[in-house]
């Protein structure tokens, strides 16, 4: 296998909650918790969880939008942490994200013409004609009309918003793209055009990319290896077909379970094996000791309720942190 092109090491990010004496925290959101992943050149990584489960903070960590608490990040061996500002900002051309928010990601007072050139005159690319026949070209490449670059963001629905921020997103050569939810705001008839575009543009321009969402059914769509998150942790990964016909931890399962089944023939069988989960997912301020699943899992044991559960690679990669039901292989020699 070849070396990743970009690899987090322990990545853990702590904010604090305000409100203690003479302005001290108080406690700490523990949004991201010893993550540890890396990802293949053209490889596409789905990143799946609940609301909550810190998907989005390890995105912007993995770009150093945010400095990590603890942990290292590495883009082709070379530590974003280490970096001199300098070589950072050059980098940046290569490592981009697309918002979730297809509205509020764009100044509402830039042509759009402005708002996917904008990259190209921050890293000094081209010269103006050159930057405009790029943008030109971008935008016909995510298949806007040549009219569009004189148009304001309002003008636009919400699905071509989106192609406009994917755009800029390539405009200076990006290799890696973080997706933070890139559908999620989208009517569901918009939602598989902007898809089938980030993998045509995926394949056309050799693309890789942490495609982040709740959703099971985008990321079984867009996915090359799956990483499931729970409470700032992961705590199940491998590939699309080891995640989606033999998942192993209890969590995962359950959100594979809830995925709702078009052919009711199938409804019955899939309520058998349902694993049911009770509660809602603990604070990231007080997670609960141990596994952090234990307190809504139904196989919990004593040992859950102590010990954190590594995360154990098995055979062909498949990686769980469960003490009840480990990844076949793990630990073995």
């Amino acid at each position: 296998m070849s070396a990743p092109l970009l690899e987090a090491r322990g990545l853990r990010k702590y904010f604090p909650v305000s409100g203690g004496l003479f302005g001290r925290p108080r406690g700490w959101v523990r949004a991201v918790e010893d993550v540890s992943l890396a990802i293949q050149p053209g490889e596409t990584l789905g990143l799946v969880g609940e609301s909550g489960c810190g998907k989005s903070t390890l995105g912007r960590l993995l770009l150093r939008l945010i400095e990590p608490t603890a942990g290292d990040v590495l883009f082709e061996g070379r530590s974003l942490l280490a970096m001199p500002p300098r070589d950072l900002r050059a980098l940046r051309r290569h490592m981009q994200i697309v918002f979730q928010d297809p509205y509020g990601s764009l100044n509402p007072r830039m042509r759009v013409k402005t708002i996917v050139g904008e990259g190209l005159v921050i890293h000094g690319i081209g010269t103006r004609r050159e930057r405009l026949a790029r943008v030109r070209e971008l935008l016909g490449l995510v298949g806007l009309t040549a009219d569009a670059e004189e148009r304001y963001p309002h003008e636009f629905s919400g699905g071509q918003r989106q192609r406009i921020g994917i755009a800029r997103a390539l405009a200076v050569g990006a290799r890696f793209i973080v997706a933070d939810e890139p559908v999620s705001a989208l009517d569901v008839s918009i939602q598989a055009q902007i898809l089938n575009l980030l993998q045509d543009l995926r394949q056309r321009l050799g693309l890789t990319m942490l495609f982040v969402s709740h959703d099971l059914r985008i990321i079984e769509h867009v996915s090359d290896r799956v990483a499931v998150m729970y409470l700032g942790r992961i705590v199940e990964s491998g590939t699309r077909e080891q995640i989606y016909t033999a998942a192993r931890h209890p969590y995962t399962r359950a959100l594979l379970a809830a995925v709702p089944v078009p052919d009711p023939r199938h409804r019955a069988e899939r309520a058998e094996r349902r694993t049911m989960l009770t509660g809602d997912m603990p604070s990231p301020i007080d997670p609960p000791p141990g596994c952090p699943f234990h307190p809504r899992c139904p196989h919990a044991e004593d040992v859950c309720r102590r010990v954190v559960p590594p995360l154990l690679a098995g055979r062909g990669g498949h990686a769980v942190a469960c003490h009840v039901f480990p990844a076949d292989g793990a630990g073995a020699a």
